[in-house]
């Protein structure tokens, strides 16, 4: 419960400026004896890359969300599904894969495609990390350089709506496969 509060309570972007900034907060991690000798120690510059910190930070956002979701498709299946199967003498695992999950998909699937649409765009943020590996930080720096913001952002618009329609197309696909019944 408090990890769904904290990080959907939070806005990403201040979620990415503190990973982004956790290697300035926390510059070693030291493994050792208290007040005494050093045993293993190592710097997270070396281990949490721009890259990593970005990928830690929506990640752990898009959880939060993504447990929601989770939680209440199979919340979304009637208890008696469960009873029945029970009574036929199936066992906790067996409900859980051939009875509840594949009704709850069918509440699951829209809004999970909608979220990861929604973390596609939201990777737009990741400049605050700073990652310039991504997609609109690469249109930024381009169009800084040739002073032409306008073309650049209508560049990464394109292609961010490209990829979003292929996968609008792969939602639709899904919730037809999980919506026949």
């Amino acid at each position: 419960w408090t990890y769904i509060f904290v990080f959907r309570g939070t806005p990403v972007y201040t979620q990415l400026v503190f990973w982004g900034l956790f290697t300035v907060i926390v510059p070693k991690i030291v493994v050792g004896v208290p007040f005494g000798p050093e045993l293993w120690s190592f710097s997270t510059r070396d281990l949490l890359t721009a890259f990593w910190a970005a990928v830690i930070g929506l990640g752990l956002n898009e959880g939060a969300y993504l447990a929601e979701i989770i939680r209440s498709g199979l919340n979304s299946v009637d208890k008696g599904q469960t009873e029945a199967s029970k009574a036929l003498g199936m066992g906790n695992g067996t409900i859980l894969r051939r009875i509840i999950v594949p009704q709850a998909m069918r509440v699951i699937v829209p809004p999970l495609g909608n979220e990861t649409i929604g973390m596609l765009k939201t990777t737009s943020l990741v400049i605050a990390v700073p990652y310039a590996g991504e997609l609109y930080g690469r249109a930024t720096d381009i169009s800084n350089a040739l002073f032409q913001p306008v073309p650049l952002l209508l560049v990464a618009a394109t292609w961010y709506l490209v990829i979003t329609s292929v996968l609008m197309v792969g939602q639709h696909y899904l919730e037809r496969y999980f919506g026949r019944g």
